[in-house]
Order: structure tokens, then sequence, then C-alpha cells
């Protein structure tokens, strides 16, 4: 597996290998300290999403871990689709926090990455300060939301990646054209993907076994529901949400009730903003960021 992204050399920002847990990630870090920002991304993304705000948070102090999760980029990448289950993606997650040997963590996470970011939380994995989650509402919402058509109606492609092999093939064909508009056709400001940027996602899709390696995170939470369970859904530390408010994928109905499960809750909404948050409108989120996240000290 070849290295999915080298960083520019004033980015401050560097590509380790990185074991925890006994297996090897991908990891794009930044600055030093002992309170770690993880950033946690989506899909089909990498440690490549975060490259705005890993300077920004460096910074303001943070150690910054960016990993590719498992499956994707040169990160460990295991065949079966039950290695995708939300619990070993958890084990994944507490590992690196474990390797870091950091004392305080701030979890920061988009798409997929903000899923795992809410179980982490509500299970108390290991303690967080505070976390922020981007266009990924809180499971609870979501399954609220997904009772009623207009978001089952969005969430259309979930299903569609239950099938073998075809997913894979439609995203894949073309030198990755599929994966590429999944990006392109949804941002609004498509002067952010341009073609430099989508190669990056495309090449690391097209990796042996990659691409069915990130699918199967969907096959595997479809297969087994159970892992899925919210349980009471309480998160007991500080949250803040950012959300691009023209998400195609998710509706802003799925923010609805968040502050039940959330007592100590921020949201910052961006208008004109698509899913891809982070990327589409670096300079809004990092400002936010800055706002709201304490500087870190240590």
């Amino acid at each position: 597996m070849t290295q999915s992204w080298t960083p520019d050399a004033d980015s401050g920002i560097t590509i380790e290998q990185i074991t925890a847990g006994g297996h090897d990630f991908e990891v794009a870090t930044a600055g030093s300290g002992d309170h770690l920002a993880l950033c946690l991304h989506g899909f089909p993304e990498l440690h490549y999403s975060w490259r705005h705000q890993m300077p920004v948070l460096a910074a303001m102090g943070y150690r910054v871990w960016a990993p590719n999760l498992r499956g994707y980029g040169a990160s460990y990448r295991p065949a079966a689709m039950a290695d995708y289950r939300v619990p070993r993606l958890l084990e994944d997650v507490a590992a690196l926090v474990d390797a870091s040997g950091a004392s305080k963590l701030t979890l920061i996470a988009h798409d997929w990455g903000g899923a795992l970011a809410w179980f982490f939380a509500i299970r108390k994995i290991r303690p967080v300060e505070r976390m922020v989650v981007m266009n990924l509402p809180h499971p609870a919402c979501l399954n609220a939301a997904l009772r009623h058509w207009p978001q089952r109606r969005r969430s259309w492609y979930m299903a569609f990646f239950q099938l073998p092999v075809l997913p894979e093939r439609m995203l894949l064909r073309g030198n990755g054209a599929g994966l590429r508009r999944a990006f392109r056709d949804m941002a609004i400001d498509k002067s952010r993907f341009p073609d430099a940027v989508l190669d990056v996602y495309a090449r690391a899709a097209a990796e042996p076994g990659a691409l069915t390696a990130m699918i199967n995170w969907y096959r595997a939470a479809f297969r087994y529901r159970a892992d899925m369970d919210v349980g009471t859904g309480m998160v007991d530390v500080p949250v803040l949400q950012i959300w691009g408010e023209a998400d195609t994928a998710l509706g802003l109905e799925t923010l609805d009730g968040t502050d039940r499960y959330v007592p100590q809750l921020t949201q910052r909404r961006l208008p004109g903003v698509s899913h891809w948050v982070q990327q589409e409108a670096p300079e809004a989120v990092n400002a936010i960021l800055a706002e709201w996240l304490p500087p870190a000290h240590g």
C-alpha cells in the first residue's frame, strides 16, 4: 500500500505509520503536547480531508492526529466484512488514543467518523474533554429521521451499498469518475474540489481491496444492527455540531432533538455549504473551531 498523500513542506504535517492495537495506521500528524485532537474522517475520504484544520489546531497547542481509518489508505485493511463492524472500529479509535499516550482527548469528526465519535462518547470508551462533529447527526436523531420518507430517500445509497461488487465497479470505472462525482456533484463551491484534490481520493480508493473495505463499513452496519444500539444516547461532554446546510445526504431535520441527548450542545450552521463542510468552507470552519475550542496546554 502506498502513501496516499504527501503534505506540503510548509504545512507542519507529517505522515507516520503508527501501530495501535496491533494494527498499523497511516496517520497525518502535526503539533505536540499532551492534549490529543483526534480527527476522524468519513466516506470516501482520508486523513487528507483534515489538511485545512490540522495546522490551525496545532497552532492552538494540540497534538493533532488524523488517521486513515481501518480499510483506508495505507492503514490496516482486513478482508472480512465483519472486521468493519462498529465495535471493531471503536476499538481502533481507543487503540490510537492509547498509543498517543496523551492525557487529554478532543474528538473532531465528520460523516462516518462522526458516527464513531458519537458512539465513542455515548459508550464512554475513553474520557473525552470535548467533541466536534461535522455533518453527522446524533444516531438517535438519525434513526428518528429515517422513519420518514425524506431522509430515507436521501439515504438510498446505503441500500445500494449492500449489493456485492456493483457499487465498487460503478464508483471506480472511468478512473474513479463515480467517486469523483460524489464530491464534486454534492459540493456547492466546486472550485474546492479540483482534479488534483479528487485524484488523491480516487487513487487511494483504486488500491487493491480499498473500496470494498470502505463500503464494508456500510455493509457491516446493515448486517449487524445491534452494533448500532444507542442506549440512552446521552453525551455528557461539551459538543460542537458544525453543519453545512446544503447537505443533500442528510436533511436539517436530522438535527431535531439533539439537545435532548447533549445537554452541553453548541450548533453552528453554514448556509450554502455542502456535506463536505470542512473542505468546502475551511475558513469558516477554522474560525468556529478557534472560537469554541480552548487552547491546549501541556
